[in-house]
């Protein structure tokens, strides 16, 4: 089982390919070979820093976007989004102008509205997760599980069917989200321990 962690210059990769490492059976693939991410078994796409730089990375490595479209909606290569990488999913950021996202999940990634000015943004540490339906990479995750977060905006999701799961940071904010063989989470989970490792572990034995 290959799996594919695309680098496009974003994201804290090093610790992204410990957790996965952790639970991989095949050596895990730093790549930004569009080539190797087409023919993927599973893909990771984390990200770090502002949604327009992300997006502008990716696009950057010719053919990278046509191979993830290629694995993701054409084989339903099981794919994770980390971060800024599930952030991608959606059709639209909102961050320093409005920009093109991938559109694979309807709905615009737009600044955090807290409805309590004590708290500070970025959001920072660590938050209980909501969980709003059932998920294979959620087996063993319960309501009030604590996951790691670090961002200033979140994903605004069209289709409610794809929100998997919210946290309270002033409001419900955006954790996780998902559909068909794509899930992602506004969190960390190489970072948010025993918590996040497990979503690791079950994503290698997820068939959507």
């Amino acid at each position: 089982m290959t799996l594919a962690i695309v680098d496009y210059g974003s994201g804290n990769l090093r610790s992204a390919v410990k957790g996965f490492e952790k639970f991989a059976s095949e050596p895990v693939a730093v790549t930004a070979d569009p080539y190797a991410v087409a023919r993927a078994d599973r893909i990771v796409l984390p990200g770090q820093g502002a949604f327009s730089d992300c997006h502008r990375g990716l696009s950057s490595l010719d053919g990278m976007i046509e191979a993830l479209s290629q694995a993701v909606l054409d084989r339903a290569v099981p794919f994770f989004g980390i971060c800024v990488g599930m952030q991608l999913l959606a059709s639209a950021g909102l961050e320093h102008g409005r920009h093109d996202g991938l559109d694979w999940i309807s709905g615009e990634v737009a600044p955090l509205a807290l409805d309590d000015a004590v708290l500070k943004i970025p959001h920072m540490g660590w938050n209980e997760l909501t969980l709003h339906r059932e998920h294979p990479v959620l087996d063993g995750v319960t309501n009030g599980d604590h996951v790691y977060f670090v961002h200033s905006y979140h994903f605004v999701v069209r289709d409610r069917d794809a929100l998997v799961a919210t946290t309270d940071y002033g409001g419900d904010q955006t954790a996780i989200v998902g559909r068909d063989n794509m899930i992602g989470t506004q969190f960390h989970p190489e970072k948010s321990q025993a918590t996040g490792l497990r979503m690791i572990e079950n994503f290698f034995s997820w068939r959507p």
